[in-house]
This record gives C-alpha cells, sequence and structure tokens, in this order.
C-alpha cells in the first residue's frame, strides 16, 4: 500500500474552536496533517499575540478600530503566523540530522510500518555515512503535513457598522474565507455543515483555488458530507464554476464529535461502499464539468481529471478499523479525532476537561439540544460551561451575554440577528412563555427547552486560553466540549507517538473488551436516535412523520442487510469482525422490529 501525501494514512480533523486551534504548530513538522477553526477571529488573535511574544517577533494588534476588514487580516495574519511557524520548525528539524537528529527520528519512527519513505531512510541511513548525502535525502522526501482550515457554511451572518448593515463579503464565513484566501499557506480548505451557495460563488474571486498551467492548485477544496448524492451536488456546483474539489471527507452522521448531522438512517458502511463503487463516475462527472468552466474563464484546463481523494472520519477506534477502511474501500486517509483530545502534544485541553474525558463512560456522552444553531450536538456531562449556564439560571439571569456573537442567526424578535443562547433572546422568549399562562408543568418544560442553549461559540474556544495561561475575563472560565461516542472507550492521556503507534497497530492503548465496532456502534445510535424522535412526536403521528420513520426503518434495515453480507464475507480473515457480530445486527434488527410505527 502506498502511503498518502504526507506519509500518514490519518489526519486530525478540526475540533471544537480552540482544541485545535494551533494543532499544526505542535504536529505538522512531524509530517501530520491536521485542520484548524476559522470559527473566531478574536481566539486567532490572541493566539498570535502569544506565539508572537513567545517566539520574540513584532506583534501589531488588528483591532476593529485601525481595520475595517478585522477578521479577515486577522485570520490571515495568524495563518501566515502559523505557517511561519510549522515551516521554522520543520527546517530546525532537518539542520538538528547533522547533531543529534533525534526530531528527525521521532519524524520516521511515526509513520506506519508499510511507508515507502520509512523503508528508503533506513537503507539509505545503513549504506551511507555521508551526512550531507542523508541531508540531502531528507531534504528531497520529506515535508510537513499540510496546515488545514475548516469553515462551518452555516456560521454566515451577517454584520453591521454603524448600524448599517455591510456587503456580503463582510458576512463571518465570508470574511474567514477571504483571510484564509489572501495567506500565505498552501493546504486544503473544509467546507461542513452543507452547500452555501453564495459562500462557494464567492471562492471564484480568489486565484489561489484555480489550477495552473501544471494543474496544481495551491489552495485546495475538502467537502465535508454525509452521503454520495451531497457529495456529486456540491462538486457539480462547484466545478460549474471552474473550481476542483481535491478531497470528499464523509463524517458519521452520529458517530462524531461536534454537531451531529444524522442522516435518515443511512450508515457509514453502505455510504462508503456507495464512494467505492462509484469513485470514477465522481471524478470523471466533475471533471468533464469543470474543464468546460476553466474554457470558459479562459483559464489553464487539466488534460486529465486531477487528484480526488476520498477519506472518512468518525468513531474508528482500532488499527482493525483504520486499515479495513483503508483497504476495502480504497479511502486515502482516516480521521482520528476526539481520541487525540488525550494527547496534549497535539490538542488544547485544560486539565479539568481531560480528567472528565479520561472518566467518561458511555452514560456520560449524549447528543443533546445545547446548540444554538438547532442542530443535535454531541455533550460531555459535567463540562464546565453547562455548571455556569446553570448557576446563571439558579440566579435568575439565564442566558449569555453574548460577548463574541458568532451564532447571532435569529430573526424572530429582532430586525439584526441575535442568538438562541443570548440573555436578550431567552429574556423575551421566557417573558412570552410567562404570558401564555400554561400549567406549572408545561412551563418548566419550555423554561428548560430555553434556557438549555448554550454559548458554545465561546465555550468551545476557551480551553485553548486556558491551557496557554491567557486571560479569559471576557469569555469567562467555562468549557464546553463535543467529544464523540468513542471516546468512552479511551481512558488516558497519552503521548503524540503512543496515539500515532496505536493507529498504526504497534501498539494497544484501549480496553476492546466491551467495545463495539464502529459500525456497529454507529447502528446503534441510529436506532436511539430514532427511537428518540419517535417518543418525541406528539400522538396522533401524522401521514407525512409516519412516511419519514418508516423511511428512515427500512434504510437501517437495509444497512443490516449490507452489514450481514460484509461480516460474513470477512468475518474469517480480519479482526475486526468480532465473532459474535451477526448476533449484534440480529440483536438491533429485532429491536427495529418491535417499534410499533404502523399506528396511523
Amino acid at each position: 500500500m502506498q502511503a498518502v501525501k504526507g506519509h500518514h494514512t490519518f489526519h486530525i480533523p478540526v475540533m471544537g474552536i480552540g482544541f485545535t486551534i494551533d494543532t499544526p504548530v505542535k504536529v505538522a513538522h512531524y509530517g501530520i496533517s491536521s485542520v484548524m477553526s476559522l470559527v473566531d477571529d478574536i481566539l486567532a488573535e490572541k493566539m498570535r499575540e502569544f506565539y508572537s511574544k513567545k517566539l520574540d517577533l513584532p506583534y501589531d494588534a488588528i483591532t476593529e478600530k485601525n481595520s475595517t476588514d478585522h477578521r479577515a487580516q486577522r485570520i490571515t495574519a495568524y495563518l501566515n503566523l502559523v505557517d511561519k511557524m510549522v515551516h521554522d520548525k520543520f527546517a530546525e528539524m532537518k539542520r538538528s540530522f547533522n547533531e543529534k537528529g533525534e526530531e528527525i527520528q521521532k519524524y520516521i519512527d511515526m509513520l506506519p510500518d508499510f511507508s515507502e519513505v520509512k523503508k528508503q531512510f533506513r537503507e539509505f541511513v545503513a549504506n551511507n555515512t555521508v551526512r550531507e548525502d542523508i541531508a540531502a535525502w531528507i531534504d528531497a522526501h520529506l515535508h510537513p503535513g499540510s496546515i488545514d482550515v475548516n469553515i462551518m457554511t452555516k456560521l454566515d451572518k451577517e454584520n453591521y457598522r454603524n448600524n448599517e448593515k455591510l456587503s456580503n463579503e463582510f458576512n463571518d464565513a465570508h470574511a474567514a474565507l477571504r483571510g484564509y484566501a489572501q495567506s500565505n499557506l498552501r493546504s486544503a480548505i473544509v467546507f461542513s455543515a452543507g452547500m452555501n451557495p453564495r459562500l462557494y460563488g464567492y471562492i471564484e474571486k480568489f486565484e489561489d483555488f484555480y489550477p495552473d498551467a501544471n494543474g496544481d492548485i495551491k489552495k485546495k477544496i475538502i467537502l465535508k458530507v454525509s452521503d454520495y448524492r451531497s457529495a456529486i451536488i456540491q462538486g457539480k456546483f462547484l466545478a460549474k464554476k471552474g473550481l476542483w474539489v481535491s478531497e470528499y471527507r464523509i463524517e458519521s452522521g452520529l458517530n462524531c464529535g461536534g454537531h451531529a448531522f444524522a442522516t435518515d438512517g443511512y450508515l457509514m458502511g453502505p455510504i462508503l461502499d456507495e464512494f467505492r463503487l462509484h469513485r470514477q463516475d465522481l471524478i470523471q462527472t466533475t471533471h468533464d464539468i469543470v474543464v468546460e468552466a476553466l474554457k470558459n474563464k479562459n483559464r489553464p484546463v487539466p488534460s486529465s481529471p486531477l487528484p480526488i481523494k476520498i477519506t472518512a472520519q468518525g468513531g474508528v477506534g482500532t488499527h482493525e478499523e483504520h486499515q479495513f477502511l483503508l483497504e476495502h474501500y480504497g479511502l486515502d486517509s482516516i480521521g482520528w479525532g476526539s481520541p487525540f483530545l488525550l494527547v496534549p502534544q497535539a490538542t488544547n485541553v485544560d486539565v479539568h476537561t481531560m480528567q472528565l474525558l479520561c472518566a467518561a463512560k458511555e452514560k456520560d456522552l449524549y447528543l443533546s439540544n445545547i446548540s444554538p444553531l438547532g442542530v443535535p450536538f454531541n455533550s460531555l456531562r459535567g463540562n464546565t460551561k453547562d455548571i455556569e449556564k446553570q448557576e446563571l439560571i439558579d440566579k435568575g439571569r439565564p442566558g449569555s451575554s453574548c460577548p463574541k456573537k458568532y451564532i447571532q442567526l435569529n430573526t424572530e424578535f429582532t430586525e439584526q440577528a441575535i442568538c438562541r443562547a443570548s440573555r436578550q433572546y431567552q429574556n423575551i422568549r421566557i417573558k412570552m412563555l410567562d404570558e401564555k399562562g400554561a400549567s406549572a408543568e408545561e412551563r418548566q418544560q419550555e423554561f428548560d427547552a430555553i434556557t438549555d442553549k448554550s454559548c458554545i461559540c465561546v465555550g468551545l474556544g476557551t480551553s485553548a486560553l486556558i491551557v496557554n495561561n491567557l486571560n479569559t475575563k471576557v469569555e469567562g472560565p467555562g468549557v464546553s466540549i463535543c467529544p464523540g461516542p468513542n471516546i468512552a472507550y479511551f481512558d488516558k492521556i497519552v503521548s503524540l507517538k503512543e496515539m500515532i503507534d496505536h493507529i498504526y497497530g504497534r501498539i494497544n492503548i484501549i480496553n476492546n473488551e466491551n467495545r463495539p465496532n464502529l459500525f456497529v456502534k454507529e447502528l446503534k445510535l441510529y436506532v436511539d436516535y430514532l427511537k428518540t424522535k419517535i417518543a418525541e412526536t406528539p400522538a396522533p403521528i401524522s401521514d407525512k412523520q409516519l412516511k419519514y420513520f418508516l423511511t428512515f426503518q427500512q434504510n437501517l434495515n437495509e444497512g443490516i442487510e449490507y452489514y450481514r453480507g460484509l461480516y460474513s464475507d470477512f468475518e474469517s480473515k480480519l479482526a475486526v469482525l468480532k465473532e459474535d457480530i451477526l448476533g449484534e445486527l440480529e440483536a438491533i434488527r429485532n429491536e427495529l422490529q418491535e417499534m410499533s410505527l404502523v399506528t396511523a
């Protein structure tokens, strides 16, 4: 097997807002690719100041007062600094080979054992004693991991100056895109949370997203998708603008961290299989469209389809699962997210939250309704942001002061959008509730639903401030964290090398005994999700709702049939498939059959 670019077969996805805000600085010089969030330009500016002082570099603050485009400029400045730090560390690592060579050895040791680069390095060193020759080989063959960024397309709120609405290019996601586009980075931008046509149209304005005469694209596009249909729709939409999607990153609907964009019962295995079967169709279809678009724009036209990666993430926890996904579905890389929250060398997690993660069991990880976006959100019981939220409710002051305003998307009551987690919004809703004259029980239920919304755009970034001993006066000390269910099976803090050794099967850091296979875990999560949806639906169930539930159930049953066939084929040769897997699938099928849906 050939290792993917970066020499690794895994990547570290974006996590929260602050948990991976500087992950490339920590891991990229070892050839590891990772993703930073571009939600919070205030945090990015604080981190730029922090690193500038740490490295004794000049720092000039970018503020709302001294810049009319402060959000984009802060993002550009921070990304340029990260780019400089990564390449400086990588250059220093290469120079160090002439001394001790420990860092170069770490780079090589962490590569998968099948890596051609790893084999070549060891053979070259064994047969060559001239350090200059070895240094030249290192220079030619090793490179840093990609410094990728993420934009959540739904977080594109309109902005105002002196109560005048600004043009679309100053919307949050638009400004973040511009900040990335104007940076020095040669990497990729991940678009998540679905299609935003206006934002996608804005990409056309920036030269770095187009292929040059050699077919090279300085800034590549990655789409995070939940299924093949979403991929082909978005891929064709961008291709019509002359924009090539270089990677489709498939994420489990429920067996992942952060916001959970559940499918209608479509499961990860069948979705990956559809990509496997139709990969060439996807490439050729989008290639034909992009060629026409580039011709119409008088731009260089690639003679053959540009490279496309198909990757996946969500719930992977063992080497066997990792290898199975790579080999059976032909994937190029696997995202390992939540487990890296227990790797201080890679992510920013404060000590208290780290302890909660280590102790977390399945019951401590749940889908909550705390996100102001109205999308189910993975939560960890006992996180300090929830405690802080409850303390405000107990004081009779529910809601956040909304210091950062990134999720101000609701216009029910105001001309300028406000956030559903804000004190302003919750006070309006509670006042309306009191005027409604509901019973005490009904009032409590509605009150709880209103005040459940949490200020996650602050809470998901605060840990980075705490870890780096930065001021949290504006944000407060509360930390939100959004691990996937898979974190329940990881219970100790480990080094970067230990986590990578676990991924590649050189060591094992979890107890596999009670851990279900990733596909079975996702299936169980979907069954529970369907049960909850049915229970929350008031009687009588409408024809439309019944149709949705029956379709959902049918998709789950078809997924079970797919897994039965898959496991029958591979059971004898892959350790990832436990002996009792078919029994587990049968138990879940029986559970589905016991749901009395046909009651209309």
